[in-house]
């Protein structure tokens, strides 16, 4: 598909694999111009493989989005961009039967920090290059929400994930504006976090999350829902 000057664009943080590698290629395959993340970029990632076959389409950049530095590099190197949807998806799992009270003050901060205060440091630094009525988005969880939770497990993963939504929602309160702020949850999606067993593919999460993402355009204040833009309670 051609792309021209004037297709909208979107920045994918979080990009490698799994559900951000098949969001970019969902949103190529509708025509956007992508720019899209990794850690250590490299020809022959499976991002980098997408990038030589775009024809200019997709860009990619490196960032850890848990080293501050990296992100205030990456907003210098978007200078002058306009983006349309902005998207971090980033997500790290313990695992799911360890109680809180027997969880390490190391994975205690690995998972706050990397599911919910580095998304926000992102945000922060990177929305002065979203259109005045573009989208924000992070990729949260059902398992963030507090009502839902009636069956506990996956105890400092839920927490992280809640964590995530307050702060999406203090954010889009403190910065006003005509900006659609969304709390995505994919599905229970087959990769390498979801396991085999998981009820969707990949392809399936990525379309429904783009369609979603174009459907709540123009919503105010924060929303949290799923893949096939139902509401989940917070």
């Amino acid at each position: 598909m051609t792309r021209t000057a004037s297709a909208p664009s979107i920045l994918i943080v979080g990009a490698s694999r799994g559900i951000g590698l098949g969001l970019v290629r969902e949103y190529l395959s509708r025509g956007w111009r992508v720019i899209a993340t990794e850690r250590k970029p490299s020809p022959e990632s499976a991002l980098g493989r997408l990038a030589q076959e775009s024809a200019g389409a997709l860009r990619v950049e490196a960032i850890d989005i848990d080293q501050p530095e990296q992100i205030a590099a990456l907003s210098e190197r978007l200078q002058g961009t306009s983006l349309d949807v902005l998207l971090v998806n980033a997500g790290v799992i313990d695992s799911p039967r360890l109680p809180i009270g027997e969880v390490g003050t190391e994975e205690f901060v690995r998972l706050m920090l990397t599911n919910a205060l580095s998304p926000l440091r992102v945000i922060e630094a990177l929305a002065e290059w979203v259109k005045p009525r573009g989208s924000i988005a992070a990729m949260s969880s059902g398992l963030g929400s507090i009502a839902g939770n009636t069956d506990g497990g996956s105890e400092l993963y839920r927490a992280s994930k809640a964590a995530l939504n307050m702060l999406l929602r203090s954010y889009s309160a403190r910065a006003g504006g005509e900006r659609t702020v969304l709390a995505l949850m994919p599905g229970w999606v087959r990769t390498d976090m979801g396991g085999p067993d998981a009820a969707i593919s990949v392809e399936e999460s990525a379309k429904g999350l783009a369609d979603t993402i174009a459907r709540q355009e123009g919503s105010r204040g924060t929303v949290f829902v799923d893949y096939r833009n139902t509401p989940i309670a917070w």
